[in-house]
């Protein structure tokens, strides 16, 4: 195995920052006690691919609600590698817990973003069965998996990333 990453947690000032936009009610306690809860993203066993990443907080979701969790989590990928997030087969299978962006994309130069690469999750209780979602904080709820990507021979980008969530779109579609 090729090990061509390394998670770290971001400042406690950007989590602070993230947080408590979707999140203004929370005490200074609070946030700094969910800061303190991050656990960094781990194998769950030797054969597997997939990183999960734990949710630092309880939460509920109704059918067809959806949450933003602001992970405290970046990854430091080597360039060549890209950083993939897919909802937990379990939480998907049982739930139709869906991100919405369906796959998310963590690229390389993310890291060094002016949000300090932090990675947020947004999922969707899409079930079709009407079951109401309760995960306990610190379960597991995505899980990352880091793949190698090559380039077209006549690439010439030399862009450079300051953002995420769309931030690197040249032109429209």
């Amino acid at each position: 195995m090729q090990r061509i990453a390394k998670f770290e947690k971001v400042s406690y000032g950007q989590f602070r920052k993230d947080w408590l936009s979707d999140h203004p009610q929370d005490t200074e306690e609070t946030v700094r006690a969910l800061y303190e809860a991050i656990r960094l993203p781990r194998r769950a066993t030797s054969g597997s691919a997939g990183y999960d990443f734990f949710t630092p907080h309880s939460f509920t979701l109704k059918p067809g609600e959806t949450i933003k969790i602001p992970s405290g989590i970046r990854a430091k990928i080597d360039e060549g590698w890209v950083l993939k997030l897919y909802p937990r087969s379990g939480l998907g299978f049982k739930y139709r817990l869906q991100l919405n962006n369906t796959v998310g994309i963590i690229d390389s130069d993310y890291y060094h973003s002016d949000n300090e690469g932090h990675i947020q999750i947004k999922l969707t209780n899409d079930t079709k069965d009407e079951k109401t979602l309760t995960v306990d904080e610190g379960t597991g709820i995505i899980q990352g998996i880091f793949i190698e990507y090559g380039i077209t021979t006549d690439d010439e980008t030399t862009e450079v990333r300051n953002g995420g969530f769309g931030s690197t779109t040249a032109g429209g579609v």
